[in-house]
């Protein structure tokens, strides 16, 4: 499964920028996606993560109230409104799309290229 995103960048301390993901296709169904990022010299880690089948979504304490993850379920795009950015949220960021596969029943997991955000203070 394919996993596209988009929408990073360089901006400055305090600006705003918004994350895109997709999975496209139709063989199969997505259950949950997720943003994660892995800055320099460290592990990556969640940021947000949200499930297509209802539910609160999960946000890592360093993002709560400044970072708000959406989704469309029929375009299997989740995104990422990122307000109030800090240096610190400089990193790759990645996009996770978990699911299964609707003919095999395999369970999936894929991930993005990544896409770079710098925050400039």
């Amino acid at each position: 499964v394919q996993v596209v995103e988009s929408g990073g960048g360089l901006v400055q301390a305090g600006a705003s920028l918004r994350l895109s993901c997709a999975a496209p296709g139709n063989t199969f169904t997505v259950n949950a996606m997720g943003w994660y990022r892995q800055a320099p010299g460290k592990q990556r880690e969640l940021v947000a993560r949200i499930t297509f089948g209802g539910g609160s979504p999960n946000y890592a304490d360093s993002v709560k109230g400044r970072f708000t993850i959406s989704r469309n379920n029929a375009k299997n795009t989740i995104y990422l409104q990122m307000n109030s950015l800090k240096p610190e949220d400089t990193a790759v960021y990645y996009c996770n799309a978990q699911g299964r596969n609707d003919y095999t029943g395999d369970d999936f997991g894929s991930w993005g290229q990544g896409t770079q955000v710098t925050v400039s203070s």
